[in-house]
């Protein structure tokens, strides 16, 4: 037999040989599931993917190229170079680099018969070439499946190769030839002929300096804008005179360029440089665009490619890739005769038969799962035992799923809730009004016996007055009855029949309250195993966190060591991802106001390095994060000078400790004696405190001077689903998170009363600020609502604040699922989200301790208006304002979320676009401070964009800065020109 055809006898008696010992399994080592074939060790399921594809496209490959060289002189489709490049690539992903090498130079040659056959017919010789080749490949191929490297064949090589440098120079004649003369351009470049080996890298002396917090990040754009050039220069190659392929290449490239440096990848980020400047001289060249000048762009692609997947291949964990026999560690000799001399020239016609008679005679077995098992072909030499039939075991793999497509699932879950809380609403009404439906008809029932009570007495009575008369009844003048009594019977028969529907009734009614606490159940399920894809270990930040020390201790000079307990604790993503900055923060803060230089240490009795500690901990449906240090402590002083510096407090007032404390959350203040990168600004701790309390969570401060300071955060689980209480002020009704009530208490009504006029309410020892919640709300003074001995107050606490709250009702605990708030309800003081109950009502979640510290002047003094106290002309408090705003607009995701990062770190909000149009939206609500925006981006680029902005009168004056890399003064000037306000 030739080495491309399998004996089916040798075939089914393996399959026996295998199925025997199938039924007596015996337990697999690790080295069972490795495949060796010379140099490689491969998975068996990447061993069977690999064959099952390549087996599929190698067979499509060969019966395109047989259909065109039998159709002569029809075009050559571009499905041929698709299918040799889809082959080139998937041999190189598992090392097998003779068949790639092979089916790349087919390819590039498949690329140049593309450029040549629109000159000239191609010869039917070129056609049998290709399809030498395929055959070729199948016989590499084959081989491999049976377990051995084989070289491709070197005539066909050497053949392929003469005849790629031969077009390659036809095709550099017919690009002279159209161009212009030489008095009227500028010498064109000597052309070169294409060669296997790009070295389009080879000179490059910059070295990678991979960032490992930005590579994901910049890996996962890549896997979006390398196949987008790929499809691009496609385009470009097949129609050459598309003047916008050019700009979308460029585009492509600019972007990944950007991404890549940000990332640290410089000699990627080199690599597409220098493919723009090659795009940039093919379209200075001349009018036309030479088919050449574009294979070579592919080739290009190629290279960015495979540098790209060499890079994440580094900085990805190596994991073991494939399979081997116990037998298969040993040089083996091939079970027949192999040559490696070319199949002999064949029309065709003939070349057709014989491939055809190949797939008639490579039939292969597929295993229970549906996997082409090939190992199961490779017969193990004598003197050495069987291999045990490899067994395919699919492990389960985690599968990538988009965060917006999971938090749309996570939606409907609660979409889902609500509904049911609706139905079981109704449910509820339904069961009411059986009840009311029993009761009226039992009184019915009770009546109907009455009147017919009172009918049958008043026919005993007319029977005992005819007695009396000496008259009696005679059967055929006047029934026993009369219509009275027929009457009531019919009615008695249908009160009977009502009982009888109510009684159905009731029975459905409760089978469908059954079927809906089954739902209710598995809705719950749902949600949870939903709300559980979106949790992630807090220890998926440790990295991060242990950098973030690392870099402040070294920049400090300060020793310190850092340690996380309970990092196993699984949050929200969306809690962690808004809360990362905040960790962040504080633990920069620790090292740089916390930890001592070591020689103060010394001094002070302690260990030279300094101790951090974040501990983690979860408590109910709250998890509990603790960061503490061994410093020195707040240093009280300190804060009071600064505060008094910065007029927050009267230089003589007297102010507690646990006042002071709270003031390190006041914008501004820092006690740093010197301004540096890590410390000295005053912007961040109310940043953290806002985005604790954005959460519905809270942060308390403990600390002791010498000692250290701790920081408690109380975090929810998960932003999605939450616990609420319904509070009525008035007419209106808020939520308040479950986690903030601390106490819920019937108050007499002569003691809210004197609350209301002394502003404050004596709890536990403390008085604390007392509101009607109404007046948080902008309503009236006070409640209306009065009467009554006792009436409700609610103690609501948030961080080391609380306050106390009349409030006129409180409607009971809701399981609810969270909306999050668009852009300009997120701006509202106090407010965290909103949800809908049951009933369908629209129910706003509110931080009544939030609402307090920015409303609760306003509020007293009408509390205090609406009692007859204090002046009705007082001045209302001015509200906090919030951060400013920055618009960042630019096409590359690793730019936006580096740059967002970058400012929310500063202490800036900021809002996304990743083109022109996207900011035109943005600018349509709330006006940033400044825009930074980058030039080249899809459907509106940045000098669009800066233009829009100048011709609109409201935004003229908006400050732009244009960040870009482009350095040429051409596009500054034009920048400039169009209004940017820095470049």
């Amino acid at each position: 037999p030739t080495a491309d055809v399998i004996d089916l006898d040798g075939v089914r008696a393996q399959i026996a040989a295998d199925v025997l010992r199938a039924a007596q399994p015996e337990r697999q080592s690790d080295d069972d599931q490795i495949k060796v074939i010379g140099p490689l060790r491969l998975q068996i399921p990447l061993f069977n993917i690999y064959l099952n594809e390549a087996d599929e496209v190698s067979r499509r490959l060969g019966t395109e190229l047989t259909l065109w060289a039998m159709e002569l002189p029809r075009p050559l489709g571009v499905d041929a170079v698709t299918l040799a490049h889809t082959l080139a690539g998937n041999s190189a992903t598992v090392g097998f680099t003779e068949l790639a090498h092979l089916a790349r130079a087919l390819e590039h040659a498949l690329d140049q018969a593309l450029a040549l056959q629109a000159m000239a017919p191609v010869d039917p010789t070129e056609a049998e070439l290709f399809v030498m080749v395929s055959d070729d490949i199948r016989r590499l191929l084959h081989q491999f499946a049976a377990g051995f490297l084989q070289a491709a064949s070197p005539l066909v090589s050497e053949r392929l190769q003469a005849w790629s440098q031969a077009a390659q120079q036809r095709l550099g004649g017919a690009a002279a030839v159209s161009e212009p003369p030489p008095a009227a351009r500028t010498p064109a470049p000597v052309s070169t002929p294409l060669v296997l080996d790009h070295g389009f890298d080879t000179d490059i002396d910059q070295l990678d300096q991979v960032d490992a917090d930005l590579f994901p990040i910049f890996s996962e754009e890549a896997q979006e804008l390398l196949p987008r050039l790929e499809t691009q220069v496609a385009a470009w190659l097949q129609n050459p005179a598309h003047t916008g392929a050019s700009t979308a290449c460029m585009r492509t490239l600019h972007t990944f360029k950007g991404s890549a440096r940000l990332a640290g990848a410089m000699r990627l980020g080199e690599l597409a440089h220098r493919f723009e400047s090659a795009i940039e001289s093919l379209l200075g060249g001349g009018a036309a665009v030479s088919s050449v000048g574009l294979v070579m762009l592919g080739q290009r692609v190629d290279a960015l490619v495979a540098a790209f997947d060499a890079l994440r291949e580094r900085q990805s964990a190596p994991t073991s890739t494939l399979i081997a026999a116990p037998w298969a560690q040993t040089t083996l000799a091939p079970p027949h005769p192999v040559s490696d001399e070319p199949h002999p020239p064949a029309t065709p016609a003939q070349g057709a038969a014989e491939r055809a008679s190949t797939a008639a005679a490579v039939l292969l077995p597929v295993d229970a799962v549906g996997t082409i098992d090939w190992s199961r072909f490779v017969a193990p030499p004598e003197g050495l035992p069987a291999a045990a039939p490899e067994r395919v075991t699919l492990n389960p793999q985690p599968v990538r799923v988009r965060a917006v497509l999971l938090d749309r699932l996570v939606n409907l879950a609660g979409e889902v809730s609500i509904t049911r809380s609706r139905l079981e609403a109704e449910v509820g009404h339904i069961r009411s009004s059986l009840g009311d439906l029993t009761d009226n008809l039992e009184r019915l029932s009770r009546q109907l016996h009455d009147v017919t009570l009172q009918a049958d007495t008043q026919l005993e009575s007319r029977r005992e007055a005819a007695r009396a008369a000496a008259q009696e009844f005679d059967s055929l003048e006047l029934d026993r009855y009369t219509r009275l009594q027929e009457l009531t019977r019919m009615m008695a028969e249908s009160v009977n029949d009502v009982a009888t529907v109510r009684s159905a009734l009731q029975r459905t009614l409760q089978t469908t309250e059954d079927e809906l606490a089954v739902q209710a159940r598995l809705t719950r399920e749902l949600q949870g195993d939903l709300l559980r894809t979106r949790m992630v270990e807090f220890e998926s930040l440790s990295e991060r966190l242990y950098r973030v020390v690392r870099l402040a201790a070294k920049e400090l000079g300060k020793q310190v060591r850092f340690d996380i307990v309970g990092g196993g604790v699984e949050v929200d993503r969306g809690v962690l991802d808004r809360m990362t900055a905040a960790f962040e923060h504080l633990l920069r803060n620790g090292v740089t106001h916390g930890i001592e230089p070591p020689e103060q240490r010394v001094a002070a009795g302690k260990d030279a390095v300094g101790s951090i500690t974040m501990t983690l901990v979860q408590e109910g449906n709250e998890v509990c994060v603790e960061l503490s240090d061994d410093g020195a402590g707040l240093d009280l002083r300190r804060i009071h000078a600064r505060a008094v510096a910065m007029g927050l407090v009267p230089a003589d007032a007297v102010v507690a400790d646990a006042a002071l404390t709270d003031l390190i959350f006041a914008p501004g203040l820092s006690t740093a004696a010197v301004l540096s990168e890590v410390a000295g600004r005053g912007v961040g701790m109310d940043v953290v405190k806002s985005d604790v309390q954005s959460l519905g969570g809270r942060i308390e401060i403990r600390s002791e001077t010498g000692r250290g300071t701790c920081f408690k955060l109380v975090l929810p689980l998960t932003t999605v689903v939450t616990q609420v209480v319904i509070l009525r002020a008035g007419t209106r009704s808020i939520a308040v998170p479950s986690n903030l009530i601390e106490l819920v208490q019937r108050t007499p009504a002569e003691r809210v009363e004197q609350a209301y006029q002394d502003g404050q309410y004596p709890y536990a020892g403390q008085m604390l600020p007392f509101y009607w919640l109404g007046a948080l709300l902008d309503q009236p003074g006070r409640s209306l609502e009065m009467s009554g001995r006792t009436l409700p107050v609610v103690i609501v606490r948030s961080a080391q604040q609380r306050v106390a709250l009349h409030v006129d009702d409180v409607l009971g605990n809701h399981e609810v699922v969270v909306k999050h708030l668009g852009a300009q309800l997120s701006r509202v003081p106090g407010l965290a989200g909103m949800t809908l109950l049951a009933s369908g009502a629209v129910a706003l979640i509110y931080n009544p301790v939030a609402l307090a510290a920015v409303y609760g002047g306003v509020a007293l003094q009408r509390m205090q208006t609406a009692a007859g106290h204090g002046p009705d002309n007082a001045e209302p408090v001015e509200p906090v304002k919030p951060a400013p705003l920055v618009l960042v607009v630019d096409d590359s995701l690793t730019v936006r979320r580096i740059t967002k990062r970058l400012l929310e770190r500063e202490g800036y909000r900021v809002a996304l676009a990743k083109d022109g149009l996207e900011a035109l939206d943005q600018l349509a609500g709330e006006r940033p401070m400044v825009v930074l925006s980058d030039i080249e981006m899809p459907r509106m680029d940045g000098f669009d964009l800066l233009r829009n902005i100048r011709s609109d009168v409201k935004l003229a004056g908006l400050p732009v800065v244009m960040i870009t890399s482009r350095i040429a003064s051409k596009h500054r000037d034009l920048a400039l020109e169009l209004g940017a306000s820095h470049y």
